[in-house]
């Protein structure tokens, strides 16, 4: 039965226009991608300079379990957490200035909540770096760099703190539908981690990376400062307020209380503690075994990332929309999210899958990263892409669950069920097929998180056809089969690893293309729609 569950606010007659309908959506979207797209690659060349100074030991082991830290911080206070919580409410506060006169609610948000999250998070980043030690003890026990990695875990704890104010930046930019500073941080990020490594990484070794991450943190917040004050501004000279009231000491906004952010965080943990599991289980390994796997997961987790580019645009419009009652247009938009970003994602791991060995030696395959490092890393990355679909949807369908502002734990649930599934998976296949096991512990794990949110997304106010979506993602599935067989038949034409990557990567386009059209999946047709539109009127 579909949930009644009124919206906190009252529904308005007709939706007010979001700031990024139309046009502007395609706008916001391109642009999105464009510097996603460059945060991502940035991201590959810190990965390749790490691996080309340091290649895969001991020591970097050390670094990435000092690396966990950001990755949670990201997960909770950039991606997913902070952004689920504080994107449905600023849009809640926008519709409720265009009801009502007074003082911005936008505003009165802000100094509500900013003060007292800036001294949680500095509290945070202060305990976690006196608690190094123990930290790294319960992240992996008998790592042998055990003093490399408390070191690096305390640089690393500071962007408990730049993260927070770094989402908290991103959340009130889109809600206000301005995306290009937030769609910037990645950018920035990466050139600070790349800036030190190559400055200090031969006298500081991977300390150099750390202190990148604590120099990354600060650019990301930096960078979206004078966007958000100048929407700020603007908004204030074209409402004509008064200067705003402080909210009463002590009373938080409806859409921040504590019966919504708990779910919201538990399911943000739930999700990166995969990672957590997967290092804990990969620590007694041989030498090398986490960096493998974050190698693998950083490359094959591209065409996830590149599929939900789409999602962070489209997430401020459903929180608008179910804000002010329209829940047709929201559950429209979360069906179209679903094929479209499952269409890159199975595309992405038809190469993944058929191309792994050319790709890790195209990327990393130099320097103290030997031959060795490179069949590691691709077995591991070939596992790791079958539940890229799986991590995609638990993405796309968490934002249309999380946006309607109000309690909800079946996500969290959902995703904690999956956690259990990926930790008792990976005990059992970690002694029969080491890293690699821990890959298929994750896939499954993540898999099954997103059947039971797929399954749930049917029972909810935006009640999405479950069975039409399933239909059309089998239809993506099946093609994305033939696009992996024609990817690895085309990169088997040549051996040198560059021409091999890029003939089996075309190949993959073309027999995905002509699959998934005998196959009418409708969304995917779309996708060609407004190019075949323009080349048309070109003529």
């Amino acid at each position: 039965m579909t949930e009644t569950v009124p919206p906190l606010l009252p529904a308005p007659a007709a939706a007010p226009e979001h700031p990024t309908s139309g046009r502007l959506l395609a706008r916001a979207a391109f642009l999105t991608a464009v510097l996603t797209l460059a945060g991502a690659l940035l991201g590959l060349l810190r990965d390749q300079a790490f691996a080309h100074v340091f290649g895969a030991d001991t020591d970097t082991d050390a670094f990435l379990v000092a690396w966990t830290v950001p990755e949670v911080a990201a997960t909770l206070l950039i991606e997913d957490g902070l952004a689920f919580v504080l994107v449905p409410a600023f849009s809640l506060a926008l519709v409720a200035r265009g009801r009502q006169p007074g003082p911005d609610p936008v505003r009165a948000l802000v100094a509500a909540t900013l003060p007292r999250l800036m001294l949680a998070l500095a509290a945070g980043a202060a305990v976690l770096i006196a608690a190094a030690p123990a930290v790294v003890a319960v992240l992996a026990p008998g790592l042998p760099a055990t003093g490399l990695a408390v070191d690096c875990t305390r640089l690393t704890a500071t962007c408990v703190f730049s993260f927070g104010l770094t989402g908290y930046c991103s959340a009130a930019l889109r809600g206000h539908g301005r995306f290009l500073a937030p769609a910037s941080i990645y950018v920035a990020y990466n050139v600070g981690i790349i800036g030190l490594l190559l400055l200090l990484g031969g006298a500081w070794g991977v300390r150099a990376a750390a202190a990148g991450v604590a120099l990354g943190g600060v650019l990301m917040v930096v960078i979206q400062v004078p966007a958000l004050w100048r929407s700020w501004r603007q908004r204030e000279a074209a409402l004509a307020v008064p200067e705003p009231r402080r909210a009463p000491a002590g009373q938080a906004p409806r859409a921040l209380r504590l019966a919504l952010v708990a779910p919201v965080v538990v399911f943000a943990l739930s999700r990166q503690t995969q990672v957590l599991i997967e290092r804990f289980l990969a620590a007694p390994l041989p030498a090398g075994a986490i960096s493998h796997l974050n190698y693998a997961q950083k490359v094959a987790q591209m065409p996830m990332v590149l599929s939900l580019m789409l999602c962070t645009v489209t997430f401020p419009v459903i929180a608008r929309a179910l804000a002010a009652g329209d829940t047709e247009r929201a559950r429209r938009r979360v069906e179209s999210d679903l094929i479209v970003a499952g269409t890159i994602v199975l595309l992405g791991a038809s190469v993944v899958v058929a191309c792994a060995p050319e790709i890790i030696q195209v990327l990393f395959q130099r320097g103290a990263f030997t031959l060795h490092d490179t069949d590691a890393t691709a077995d591991v990355m070939r596992v790791y892409a079958l539940g890229l679909l799986g991590q995609t949807l638990v993405g796309v369908l968490a934002r249309s669950y999380f946006s309607e502002a109000r309690p909800l734990w079946y996500p969290a649930c959902a995703m904690l069920a999956g956690l259990a599934a990926t930790a008792v998976a990976g005990a059992l296949a970690v002694p029969v097929w080491g890293a690699p096991g821990i890959a298929a512990a994750n896939a499954l794990g993540i898999t099954l998180t997103a059947l039971a949110l797929l399954w749930g997304s049917g029972r909810r106010r935006t009640a999405l056809s479950v069975r039409w979506v399933g239909g059309q993602l089998a239809r993506l599935v099946v093609a994305g089969c033939a696009a992996t067989a024609a990817c690895r038949w085309g990169a088997g034409l040549t051996s040198s690893p560059l021409p091999a990557l890029i003939v089996g990567s075309v190949l993959a386009v073309v027999a995905f293309t002509v699959t998934a059209r005998l196959l009418r999946v409708r969304e995917f047709c779309l996708l060609f729609r407004p190019v075949t539109r323009k080349l048309w009127h070109a003529r």
